[in-house]
């Protein structure tokens, strides 16, 4: 496999349904993408070509190549690195009301254990505007990059609003822009269901974050049914810290610059992500 054989990224944004997307894609058989997230162009740059190229299923019968790695819109160093590399690729970018988008990241880091249920800390702009979830919904500061490298018609926008209300119609979107063949959308209950459900019964933060350590040696027995019988017997569903109002409203405040500046750049009227009600 070559450079020249990666036909699109999906970009990001996180939380914004791109697995769902990754795994309803690798259903089809015409298609190659590697199971993890390699954060090539963003995170492991230095590991080189060869290795980045490895990671790719070899199989001569597929019509598109392409892999999801949510960093490439993060991370501002990965527009260039992707045009440099793979000039030709097309991308695949699905956002989400940034608001929403930004507790939900908080929800998943909190479920890990990486922070802790001082919400404010994390989701307020006018304390900390440059944590993870306030800065990853930035989406005109992430995107112009791409569009100042990349013709236009090579960037699909799509949004996690359409894909939870009509996800075969979203489905078909992405699959035409990537030039495959028309037909039902494989593995239909991947697009009605959620890849990943934070009401999943899991350990809670704080265990999770004192077992971290011991990953490595927990990993090989996930699988186990005896492994299984513990985790039952301590997992519930995570209670997570609530979103104030006041809260919602700083950071529709925070994003609204860069929300007008997004719809511009898309021509598309985004204004309901800064009005939208508490849910």
């Amino acid at each position: 496999m070559r450079l020249d054989d990666i036909d699109f990224l999906i970009i990001g944004a996180t939380k914004s349904a791109t697995t769902w997307l990754q795994k309803s894609l690798q259903a089809d058989p015409t298609v190659s993408m590697p199971d993890p997230e390699l954060h090539y162009f963003s995170r492991e740059f230095a590991r080189g070509d060869d290795w980045y190229l490895a990671q790719f299923p070899p199989d001569a019968d597929v019509l598109v190549a392409g892999e999801k790695s949510n960093s490439y819109l993060e991370k501002p160093e990965a527009a260039e690195r992707i045009a440099r590399k793979v000039p030709n690729a097309k991308l695949v970018v699905q956002l989400r009301d940034p608001v929403e988008r930004a507790y939900s990241d908080y929800c998943m880091l909190y479920r890990r254990g990486e922070v802790s249920s001082d919400i404010e800390r994390y989701l307020d702009p006018t304390r900390s505007p440059n944590t993870r979830p306030i800065s990853a919904g930035l989406y005109h500061r992430q995107l112009h990059a791409y569009f100042d490298l990349f013709p236009a018609e090579r960037i699909l926008v799509t949004f996690y609003e359409a894909v939870t209300a009509r996800p075969e119609e979203q489905f078909a979107r992405v699959s035409n822009f990537l030039g495959l063949p028309r037909g039902e959308p494989p593995s239909c209950h991947l697009l009605r269901s959620k890849v990943k459900d934070k009401s999943v019964p899991m350990l809670n933060p704080t265990m999770r974050r004192l077992l971290r350590p011991l990953k490595p040696v927990i990993a090989p027995l996930r699988e186990t049914p005896s492994f299984r019988r513990v985790h039952a017997a301590i997992a519930k569903e995570i209670s997570y810290p609530p979103f104030p109002d006041s809260l919602r409203q700083r950071l529709i405040d925070h994003y609204e610059p860069d929300v007008e500046l997004l719809g511009r750049l898309l021509g598309r009227d985004l204004s309901h992500w800064l009005r939208r009600s508490a849910v």
